[in-house]
């Protein structure tokens, strides 16, 4: 299990590298061949901003180096309490994650916006053991004035390993 986080941080890392323009420098730190080094960015689930046109405005998720990035889920529906929302939320994200190849077991990272604060408790009723045995890290924030996009009470992403 180290041994698979380790290179599963390795490839965060090089991930993270490339964004910046020095993924050379990670990939030479990696010891990996070169076929992970030259993985391609697979992007899924495009939502566009303009059905007329075809604009790509974002993607519900992209594999690259044995990793998953999913988009953010919100819940856009009555009811309006942070349960129900929260259960939309998580539901959603097991989908995209279902679909990308991977599952909620494999989920290594989840940021959580809250669109009150006040929600966290009922939140996290909701949230708990929904990750297996081994949560993943977890970053939660009340958004600022405006709110979480749309009328969602709660919305996440996360980053997950691929393989179900």
């Amino acid at each position: 299990m180290q041994k698979q986080r380790r290179s599963v941080l390795k490839r965060l890392l090089a991930s993270a590298a490339g964004v910046v323009g020095i993924s050379a420098a990670a990939n030479a730190a990696d010891n990996t061949d070169a076929s992970n080094a030259s993985a391609e960015k697979v992007a899924g689930n495009i939502t566009y901003a303009d059905d007329q046109q075809q604009v790509p405005l974002f993607s519900g998720h992209v594999k690259h180096n044995g990793l998953v990035y999913i988009a953010g889920k919100g819940a856009h529906v009555a009811p309006f309490d942070i349960k129900s929302h929260t259960e939309i939320v998580l539901k959603e994200l097991e989908a995209e994650l279902i679909k990308a190849g991977s599952s909620m077991d494999k989920v290594i990272k989840v940021n959580v916006y809250l669109n009150d604060i006040a929600d966290y408790k009922g939140m996290n009723e909701v949230y708990k053991g929904r990750f297996g045995k081994n949560p993943p890290v977890r970053t939660t924030v009340a958004v600022a004035k405006g709110g979480v996009p749309g009328d969602s009470l709660v919305e996440m992403d996360c980053i997950a390993i691929l393989g179900s």
